[in-house]
């Protein structure tokens, strides 16, 4: 059995289509949100389309930190079942993702989630997801009085700052750490 590039002698190979990783947002990067905008750029250019709305598999805590920015906290257990929607992307489109969030930076990181799908009987698939980096995760539950959403909806974004909004003279690091030092609302 051949592939789709063991074409015959004389034609050119189609190209395969490239690997999909399925990717759970719950955040800023839903639809109706600020950060959709990058979605659907990589929708339009073929490195993403949506699967469609999920839900974690194991409670997982939400909250939110500075200038209500929403955290998944890698804490399996503690919180809720969150709600968002899934993604196919490509390595390009996981590649400005991974730019967005700051993983190099140490913002997020992507580790492994188990979601069940909304529609079609309910599937549970694996997929990856941005959660609030190792480093201050357990301060940013403690901050949140060890209370997390089951959703982040507009109700929960009500005062979300813009990135470009924010203070520049600070980065995300250090806005992330005075967060957590100051007193809980």
């Amino acid at each position: 059995m051949g592939t789709a590039n063991d074409a015959p002698a004389g034609e050119v190979p189609l190209p395969l289509p490239p690997r999909r990783t399925l990717v759970f947002t719950y955040g800023t990067l839903k639809r109706g949100f600020s950060n959709h905008v990058l979605l659907q750029e990589l929708a339009r250019g073929g490195d993403a389309s949506f699967v469609g709305a999920a839900t974690t598999a194991s409670r997982l805590p939400l909250v939110c930190g500075p200038y209500r920015v929403p955290f998944l906290l890698n804490l399996p257990g503690s919180g809720h079942r969150v709600a968002g929607e899934l993604y196919a992307v490509t390595p390009r489109g996981l590649a400005r993702l991974d730019e967005l969030e700051g993983v190099s930076r140490a913002h997020y990181e992507q580790l492994p989630v188990t979601v069940d799908l909304a529609e079609g009987g309910c599937a549970r698939v694996d997929a990856l997801a941005y959660y609030a980096h190792r480093d201050y995760a357990g301060e940013l539950w403690r901050r949140s009085g060890e209370k997390g959403y089951p959703e982040y909806s507009h109700a929960v974004a009500a005062g979300y700052v813009r990135r470009k909004d924010r203070p520049q003279d600070q980065t995300f690091l250090e806005q992330i750490r005075i967060f957590v030092s100051s007193q809980s609302n």
